[in-house]
């Protein structure tokens, strides 16, 4: 895939205003929850989160691991929790691990919250703002916690209007915010990965170059789960789209002339991939003590 396909300018002004409302929003709240895909930790971060929250109480939210490799989660969840994070793992479509959340963050919050006991103001609310990158499953999230069907707006004293704030218990505030992505991909692998994921739209790229792209990757760390789900048998050195039209031929896509109906292909292995058919695939590896 051509580098400039992936040049993808993603700060029109509506994220720009969105980090410094998060800016000036961290003053009202007492910790920060990231919400990441368990698939590709690192891709669907907003590499400014760090910054924007600066010294921040925080928790990691690992969602989606009902698609990502467990094994592969279970290294993820030990290594941001070495780096400082409360950590927990959600399905939020099975509510898996939903119960999780307002356990570990008074955990995470056990200081906090013994102060307030000593000042007597046992009851005040423990507020936390919940950020994460579009179509990382943020607001599925909120709505579960709350336990609700949609996310509902409360204006409350001393909080500028329209502030989405979402009550879970009579001792957790919830701040929504905007989905926030960063400028550009400088790493074109991070935009193929949000790409394998869906969080990209196909249709602002190649879908057959993406597809191989997927084909490769899933081949070289899961071959396998792609024997057993396409009865691969490529040849050795065989290439991202020697596999790709293997899946095609092996599935009888095929178009007049007997050539393989390469964007059909693409397609299903991506709803494949995306619909965990194929498997539970993890796409990046925790960082290494040397690394």
């Amino acid at each position: 895939m051509e580098t400039d396909a992936l040049q993808i300018q993603w700060y029109p002004g509506h994220m720009t205003k969105t980090r410094r409302m998060m800016e000036s929003d961290l003053r009202l709240v007492d910790a920060v929850c990231e919400i990441v895909d368990a698939r590709i930790p690192v891709s669907s971060r907003n590499p400014d989160i760090d910054a924007i929250c600066g010294d921040k109480p925080r928790m990691m939210i690992l969602n989606r691991i009902d698609m990502a490799d467990p094994s592969c989660t279970k290294q993820w969840a030990a290594f941001f929790k070495s780096r400082g994070f409360a950590v927990i793992q959600t399905d939020c479509k099975s509510r898996k691990g939903i119960s999780d959340f307002a356990p570990a963050l008074r955990r995470l919050l056990a200081e906090k919250l013994r102060r307030y006991a000593e000042k007597g103001m046992v009851g005040k609310p423990l507020k936390v703002m919940v950020v994460g990158i579009p179509n990382v499953g943020k607001s599925t999230f909120i709505n579960q916690v709350a336990g609700r069907k949609g996310a509902k707006a409360e204006n409350r004293p001393g909080v500028t209007r329209g502030k989405q704030w979402v009550n879970v218990d009579q001792g957790l505030l919830l701040l929504d915010t905007p989905g926030i992505l960063w400028p550009k991909f400088e790493d074109r692998e991070v935009g193929l990965r949000l790409a394998f994921t869906g969080a990209i739209k196909d249709d602002i790229l190649d879908i057959e170059t993406l597809s191989a792209r997927l084909a490769g990757l899933l081949w070289r760390h899961y071959p396998d789960a792609l024997r057993a789900r396409y009865k691969l048998s490529p040849e050795p050195g065989a290439s991202d789209f020697d596999l790709l039209h293997e899946i095609g031929r092996r599935r009888g896509y095929l178009i007049s002339g007997g050539e393989i109906d390469g964007e059909r292909t693409a397609r299903v292995l991506l709803e494949e991939y995306r619909s965990a058919k194929i498997g539970r695939f993890t796409l990046e590896d925790p960082p290494t003590e040397e690394s």
